[in-house]
């Protein structure tokens, strides 16, 4: 027997019924695993079930934390569940079992939750799909035939389609933010180094890879991140301290901000009339709940830019597959990975030391450009995406390019790479372009759910705030939520 208004209860009151012994922790996770029997056939988005260590861990006893009992999903990346297969969706690592929690993984648990299941990505995280060779791609509560975007897709559609409140994701590129926008969803990434990212990572991609949790209410997102915020032990920087909770933000009204907004594209040349409409449609909101609202956008150098991000996921994807030969006990296979993963990775080894440098410095060059823009402005609003939910394999490498990435395997000529290395820096991003720029600048930026176009498919909305503030948009996000509640809608699935 299904749990009477579970669509439209968050995580914070699904807690507080099993508090109230209204509910118990056993009744979540088998509803959890009913909608997931019921719904994945459809979407592909679990790809790990935990069902028995699900059923156990509700027997209790179980932590007392905000989220108690309740059920939850965690990304195949951005972190380890010990004994829990880990694939990244990568055929080199089917085999792979880890011994230990990631910090994170940890954190998370503490809370209370129940892991039930783990979810779908694209291929160590590259893309902005969710349509790994692996396990194939991962289908729209809003309309099946469409991507819920990536790399935390999997994820995205699981909180979309009521299996579960919330669940875990990573964001290195807008992995939160993008599938947030393709599935109605809020999306936070945090600060850099808000959330620990170890023990077994590094900083992941030189500190652009920050997570957190997809979910459908801005206080779900609130209190997990006053949960798990702070750094672990030995992390070689940390984020600003927070004033006070940030779950207190939460309702706190926001006072009257200075938003820039822009309908323009950061990293790429075009924006669809879709996500240019819910640019404007959020500043008229903005405007009309009392804050002042200016066309304005930060500029830079957007082929520096877009090139140093290329360059630095290029050399962080090399030692990825060294690692992952290490951890498998295998010599890395190119018949073990996607054609994009293997050509990234030996474009990756193609680069210098002083390719790698020039990225930073880029980068560092953006985040004090960044830091004088938002002595100006409160807040940056732009799209999420520049265009709405791509249609499944609308993405899809052509024939000739997977034959010219065959050809390359066997014989890695360096001009060919450097050549195709300009052709993606000039192209690849022109789907998903606003995101990047704070995985580089480590500023905080959230994906809010505010506008659906023609045919029924969320256009999501972008704001970004100083390093460290995202007390701020927690504040605004409630109070927009609030305004617009988008809660209340849900998917054709």
């Amino acid at each position: 027997m299904s749990i009477q208004g579970y669509d439209a209860l968050d995580a914070t009151a699904l807690a507080e019924l099993v508090r109230k012994k209204e509910l118990h922790p056993t009744e979540l996770v088998e509803e959890a695993i009913s909608r997931i029997e019921t719904l994945n056939p459809r979407l592909n988005a679990v790809v790990h079930k935990m069902y028995d260590q699900a059923r156990e861990v509700a027997a209790g006893p179980l932590p007392e934390g905000p989220f108690t009992g309740v059920p939850f999903l965690v990304k195949d990346l951005d972190g380890y569940v010990a004994g829990v297969p880990f694939t990244a969706s990568c055929k080199a690592m089917v085999s792979f079992v880890p011994d230990h929690d990631s910090e994170l993984i940890a954190r998370q648990r503490r809370t209370g939750v129940i892991l039930v299941g783990k979810t779908n990505t694209p291929e160590l995280g590259l893309l902005g799909t969710t349509e790994p060779a692996l396990r194939g791609p991962t289908r729209n509560p809003w309309n099946l035939n469409h991507s819920t975007g990536g790399s935390s897709g999997g994820s995205a559609a699981c909180v979309a389609a009521r299996i579960v409140p919330f669940a875990h994701g990573g964001d290195g590129g807008g992995s939160i933010r993008i599938p947030a926008s393709a599935c109605g969803l809020f999306g936070l990434k945090p600060t850099r180094a808000r959330n620990p990212v170890g023990p077994s990572s590094s900083e992941g991609w030189g500190g652009y890879v920050q997570q957190h949790v997809i979910s459908r209410s801005v206080r779900d997102s609130a209190a997990m991140l006053d949960a798990t915020h702070g750094p672990e032990l030995g992390d070689p920087y940390a984020a600003p301290p927070v004033a006070r909770p940030f779950l207190q933000e939460v309702g706190t009204p926001p006072g009257r901000l200075r938003i820039a907004f822009s309908t323009g594209s950061l990293f790429g040349k075009n924006v669809h009339p879709d996500c240019v409409a819910a640019v404007k449609d959020a500043a008229k909101l903005c405007a009309e709940l009392g804050h002042e609202v200016i066309e304005d956008a930060p500029r830079f150098d957007q082929a520096e830019l877009v090139r140093a991000y290329l360059v630095n996921v290029a050399a962080n994807v090399a030692p990825t597959l060294e690692e992952i030969a290490q951890m498998t006990g295998k010599p890395a296979d190119p018949e073990d990975f996607e054609p994009t993963t293997w050509a990234l990775a030996q474009m990756g080894r193609m680069l210098s030391a002083p390719d790698l440098q020039r990225s930073r410095n880029a980068t560092h060059r953006a985040g004090r450009m960044m830091a004088a823009f938002f002595q100006r402005y409160d807040l940056f609003l732009d799209a999420t995406l520049a265009y709405p939910p791509v249609r499944i394999g609308e993405l899809a490498l052509k024939a000739a390019e997977l034959a010219a990435l065959r050809v390359l395997r066997r014989v890695p000529l360096k001009p060919a790479f450097m050549k195709m290395f300009d052709e993606l820096a000039a192209n690849s991003l022109e789907r998903t372009p606003n995101t990047q720029l704070f995985n580089q600048t480590g500023q905080p930026a959230m994906s809010v759910p505010l506008y659906w176009n023609g045919a029924g498919l969320p256009i999501g909305v972008q704001f970004a705030a100083r390093f460290g503030e995202e007390a701020l948009l927690f504040r605004l996000a409630a109070q927009l939520e609030q305004a617009r509640p988008w809660m209340e809608r849900k998917p054709v699935v």
